[in-house]
């Protein structure tokens, strides 16, 4: 999986690329929260969950349909997020998409539960460049946490920002 710090690129870099107009700070600050939200799948670790099981890490909160569940819901909160549903839900999905997307791309773990619940199947991409982010912050804070940070950065932050510029040029060249 990547870290938390990177699930956060891809709303920002949505939200970014389509400007405050198109999304709002707080859409954005949602979106934020719902790519880093299918991570909290770790605390089924406490309750003796088996990391292979549907509801362990990376199974239905990792999955498309559980994206689509969790923009659901919080689309219905659109006027608090100063956005019509129309654009609450597809900017939302994208992020709650995006954690389970990008976590196949890792060269660790079972997979991901992408198409629960039509499939309990775990599945990677068929490139694998992203490095696995360790579990737990002491883990994290090695040499290994280092190496994660730089393969996130050259695959998904220098992307992600080569995209939200593309957007902007795009916006901008636009006539008003």
């Amino acid at each position: 999986m990547p870290t938390i710090f990177t699930h956060a690129v891809v709303p920002l870099a949505l939200g970014a690329g389509l400007g405050g107009q198109v999304i709002s700070r707080r859409l954005l600050l949602a979106g934020v929260a719902v790519a880093i939200l299918p991570d909290l799948d770790v605390i089924a670790f406490q309750f003796g969950v088996p990391y292979g099981s549907d509801f362990g890490h990376r199974g239905f909160s990792h999955s498309l349909v559980g994206a689509a569940i969790v923009a659901l819901a919080m689309a219905f909160a659109h006027r608090v997020l100063q956005a019509g549903f129309a654009r609450a839900f597809p900017f939302l999905f994208l992020a709650g998409a995006s954690h389970g997307l990008l976590d196949a791309f890792t060269n660790g773990g079972s997979g991901v539960a992408l198409l629960w619940p039509f499939s309990s199947g775990r599945y990677f991409a068929p490139l694998t460049p992203i490095e696995v982010s360790p579990i737990g912050l002491s883990r994290f804070l090695t040499e290994r946490g280092a190496t994660v940070l730089f393969s996130e950065f050259l695959w998904i932050w220098l992307p992600c920002a080569a995209i939200t510029l593309a957007m902007i040029a795009v916006r901008r060249a636009r006539p008003n």
